[in-house]
C-alpha cells in the first residue's frame, strides 16, 4: 500500500532573496528579474542575493572550508529544517535521510588560466599538462571538489545523522533526487527525507563549459519562452531543499503541510529528431493523470532552441493552465532546477494561488521529468 507524501519544509534562496515570501510574491506578481549583465559579459547571470551565513552556518571555520555552492546548499537546507520544525529535533534528524542533486566542484581559475596559456606555447602538450596538473593543483582542492561534500556538510552543520545519497547528472539529477525521495516515502522505505540541490552560476569555469557547447544566451535578458532570436541558457545562483514525509506522520506531529506531492516521473529520450522531447514529456505528463482546468504549470525550461518549444507544446495541451517559467524568476539552475520548481509549485499551492500544479523539466542536453502536486 502506497502512502501519501507531503511537503512539510521548504528552503529557498535565489536572486529574489531567501524564504517563501519573496518567491510567493514573485509567483503572484512576476517582478522584474535581477540580472547582472556586466560581470560575465556577454553572458547575463542572475546573481545570488547575499545571505547572512551565520544564521544557518554559525561556525566561520565551516564557512571557510566550503565552496560557494556548498555554503548556499547548507544554508538552504537549514531553512528547510526550520520550515519543517525539526531543526532542533535530534530524534527526527537521526532518521532523516538526505538526497542531494550535485554538480562538480569549483575550479582554481588562476591555475586553469596558466595551464591553458602554457598549452598554446608548448610543443609537447601532453607532458606539459601532466606536469602542471601534478605540481599546481593542491590535494585539498580535490577534496573540496567532492560532490558528496554538500550532503556531508549538511550532516555536520545541522546534525543530521541519517543516511545520505548524492546524485550527479545535471538537470536529471534533480529530477531523480525528488523522484527517489518520493518513492522511498511512498513505499515505506523511509519516513522523512530532505531532498534538494544548489547551483552557483557565478563561475567562469561553468560558463566556459556551457559556452563551448553552444548553450548560453548572449546579450540582454529575455523570458525563457521568448528567446527565438538568441536561444540559450541564462543561469542563476539558487538552491532549494524540501522536507518530505508521509501525510499521517505529518498529521501526528502537527506539522504544517505546504502541498501533497502526488507523483514524480522521469524519462530520457534519444533526441535524434525533432519532436522526441515533446513525445517523451507528453507521455510523462499523461502518466500523472488528469489535470484540472486552471492548474498551475511550473516549468524549469532552459531557453535552448528546439527543446524549449517542445516543452511549451506539452504545457499548452494542459486545460487552461497558467504557465510560469522558473528561469524567468531567477535563471536556470541546472541540478537544482527541478527541486526549485517543485518548491515553487508547493509555495504557490500553500499561498492559495492554485489547487493543483504540474512541474515540468527538460535538461539542456538530456533527460525529461514531471511532477504532480495538489493542495493539502
Amino acid at each position: 500500500m502506497k502512502r501519501d507524501v507531503v511537503i512539510t519544509g521548504i528552503g529557498l534562496a535565489s536572486s529574489l532573496g531567501e524564504g517563501l515570501e519573496p518567491h510567493a510574491a514573485a509567483l503572484a506578481n512576476a517582478p522584474t528579474p535581477v540580472i547582472d549583465a556586466q560581470s560575465f559579459a556577454p553572458y547575463p547571470v542572475h546573481p545570488l542575493k547575499p545571505l547572512e551565513l551565520d544564521r544557518q552556518i554559525p561556525k566561520k571555520s565551516d564557512q571557510r572550508q566550503m565552496e560557494p555552492w556548498q555554503r548556499l546548499g547548507v544554508y538552504t537546507a537549514g531553512l528547510a529544517l526550520d520550515s519543517a520544525g525539526i531543526k532542533d529535533d535530534a530524534e527526527a534528524k537521526a532518521e532523516l535521510q538526505v538526497i542531494v542533486a550535485a554538480g562538480g566542484g569549483e575550479r582554481d581559475h588562476a591555475v586553469d588560466s596558466a595551464i591553458l596559456s602554457g598549452l598554446r606555447a608548448t610543443n609537447e602538450p601532453g607532458p606539459f599538462l601532466n606536469e602542471r596538473l601534478m605540481g599546481d593543483l593542491r590535494p585539498t582542492l580535490f577534496l573540496a571538489q567532492l560532490s558528496n561534500l554538500l550532503a556531508g556538510n549538511i550532516s555536520i552543520v545541522h546534525g543530521v545523522t541519517g543516511a545520505s545519497r548524492t546524485f550527479m547528472g545535471e538537470e536529471q539529477a534533480g529530477v531523480d533526487a525528488v523522484r527517489t525521495a518520493h518513492a522511498r516515502i511512498s513505499t515505506g522505505q523511509a519516513d522523512i527525507m530532505l531532498v534538494g540541490g544548489a547551483y552557483n552560476a557565478e563561475r567562469r569555469d561553468m560558463l566556459l563549459l556551457f559556452e563551448l557547447g553552444g548553450f548560453l544566451r548572449h546579450g540582454d535578458y529575455a523570458p525563457v519562452f521568448a528567446r527565438e532570436d538568441k536561444p540559450g541558457l541564462i543561469v542563476g545562483s539558487a538552491a532549494a531543499f524540501l522536507v518530505l514525509e508521509p501525510a499521517e506522520r505529518a498529521a501526528a506531529r502537527g506539522a504544517k503541510v505546504f502541498a501533497r506531492l502526488d507523483d514524480v516521473v522521469a524519462d530520457r529520450s534519444r533526441r535524434r529528431e525533432a519532436g522526441a522531447v515533446e513525445a517523451s514529456l507528453g507521455k510523462l505528463v499523461a502518466e500523472l493523470g488528469p489535470v484540472s482546468p486552471g492548474a498551475l504549470a511550473v516549468s524549469a525550461a532552459t531557453g535552448i532552441a528546439g527543446i524549449t518549444g517542445e516543452e511549451a507544446g506539452v504545457i499548452a495541451k494542459l486545460p487552461q493552465a497558467k504557465r510560469i517559467a522558473t528561469g524567468d524568476l531567477f535563471g536556470h539552475t541546472v541540478e537544482a532546477a527541478f527541486p526549485l520548481s517543485v518548491a515553487l509549485a508547493a509555495t504557490a499551492l500553500s499561498a492559495g494561488q492554485a489547487s493543483e500544479a504540474i512541474v515540468t523539466g527538460v535538461g539542456h542536453w538530456r533527460g525529461e521529468g514531471a511532477a504532480h502536486l495538489s493542495k493539502a
